[in-house]
């Protein structure tokens, strides 16, 4: 089963908790913290396994989910880190991000790789907040969330030689002369519905992937017909061998045929329009097509003389070897990979600033009926870090809102004593003069 398009989860796993712990040695009095951190999450990585053609996989596992990092222990040992989830993807495949519509990676060799969710740091045991004033803190932080988004994978065939051109002009056909691939031949539009790959294999140690691509019609770049399902497949190919039918069986101009298609591939992405192409004038055992062929020549000519046309017949296989000569004489020309722009990966860079007056508060605070509901994105994300289960984390937790000035925000939209606060999904209680709430 040939799938070229997929949409997964993925999500990089959590970091492991910091430890509250202290040493209790014999002989060793007032021997202080020993909490250790925790272990950093593991990450989502994408990487190029050259032997793998297709995106079935991902049909029947859409959820990726790296291990999280492994908890702090005594003695200030530090939690292992987990292990990355390595996920085998095919070449030509191409990372899009399904929130954002950015394109996170284009991999196209075997052996290249991509994170795409990252792990979360692990959090701080308490050795890490001692201080002369509080040698022996009871606080700990637990461990960073892992990323997580959705992710579309788009595969763009991978091959040396692309057969484009209209339904029913002789491709599969084609491929399966040339090569031991069995595609779906039939005498109806759209017989192909999926690429098909087969190898080339000319002797002398020379060889080339050949892709019969589904037949294209006017309007494709606009998804008509199979459309943009398809035409990306064209993008990989080195080499384009346009078939024609140059017998006009189903009552088409030859020319036109040519004109329209070459049309669809440069509206699609205009750097299609300066691959290297080669006309293959198909179906000559039919007695029209010698005349067809004449008009075509000089048509062709005007407007694109450096395209060779090669006379064939899939049927009859005249011209077969020629044509598989030609293309391979114009693969040795080039170079051994496509261009494609390659998609940096940046690290993630955190940046520390000081609010100063006038600045715009990192909070927002709104009423409901009693209740005084605080809303802010980087008091959430701090209290889902910390361990809100002993009198240090409450009074360090206490003070930050205090320095952000949360307090006295909340003065001045008339909070008392005994208000109630909500913060996320915690609720406290205001006290008035009191270094926590």
């Amino acid at each position: 089963m040939f799938v070229d398009k997929a949409k997964i989860y993925v999500k990089g796993g959590d970091g492991g908790d910091g430890l509250v712990a202290f040493r209790r040695e014999k002989y060793v009095p007032n021997g202080g913290p020993a909490g250790g951190d925790g272990g950093r999450g593991g990450d989502v990585i994408f990487r190029v396994d050259e032997g793998l053609r297709t995106l079935v996989d991902f049909r029947y596992q859409k959820h990726f989910k790296a291990p999280r990092g492994i908890k702090g222990r005594n003695k200030s040992q530090h939690g292992a880190n987990a292990e990355h989830m390595i996920v085998r993807v095919p070449p030509g495949t191409v990372v899009v991000d399904d929130d954002t519509q950015e394109v996170i990676a284009d991999l196209t060799r075997h052996g290249q790789q991509v994170v795409v969710a990252k792990g979360g740091r692990g959090g701080r045991g308490n050795t890490r907040f001692a201080t002369p004033t509080n040698p022996a803190p009871e606080l700990a932080e637990n461990g960073e969330e892992g990323k997580e988004r959705w992710v579309v994978l788009e595969l763009k065939v991978m091959a040396d030689v692309g057969l484009v051109g209209f339904p029913s002009v002789g491709k599969s056909t084609l491929l399966s002369v040339v090569t031991s691939a069995k595609p779906k031949i039939g005498a109806y539009h759209f017989t192909t519905i999926t690429p098909n790959l087969g190898l080339v294999n000319m002797g002398d140690g020379q060889s080339f992937v050949m892709a019969d691509l589904p037949g294209l019609i006017e309007g494709a770049h606009t998804g008509v017909g199979l459309g943009h399902e398809f035409l990306r497949h064209v993008e990989r190919t080195r080499v384009i061998v346009h078939v024609v039918d140059m017998a006009g069986t189903e009552g088409r101009d030859p020319f036109e045929d040519w004109v329209k298609i070459n049309d669809e591939l440069k509206l699609y992405n205009e750097k299609l329009a300066e691959r290297p192409q080669i006309v293959a004038a198909n179906k000559m055992d039919m007695p029209e097509a010698k005349e067809y062929l004449d008009s075509f020549r000089t048509q062709l000519a005007e407007v694109r003389p450096d395209i060779e046309i090669l006379p064939i017949s899939s049927l009859t296989r005249e011209g077969i070897q020629d044509l598989m000569f030609k293309a391979i004489q114009v693969l040795d020309s080039l170079p051994d990979e496509i261009e494609v722009e390659e998609v940096a990966q940046v690290e993630e860079r955190k940046i520390y600033r000081f609010d100063k007056k006038g600045d715009e508060p990192q909070f927002t605070i709104r009423r409901e009926n009693e209740t005084y509901v605080v809303e802010s994105e980087a008091i959430e994300r701090m209290m889902k870090r910390m361990q809100m289960n002993t009198h240090d984390a409450i009074l360090r937790f206490a003070n930050t809102l205090r320095k952000m000035g949360v307090d006295d925000a909340l003065r001045k939209r008339g909070a008392k004593d005994g208000t109630i606060i909500r913060i996320a999904d915690f609720e406290f209680e205001f006290v008035e003069g009191s270094s926590y709430y």
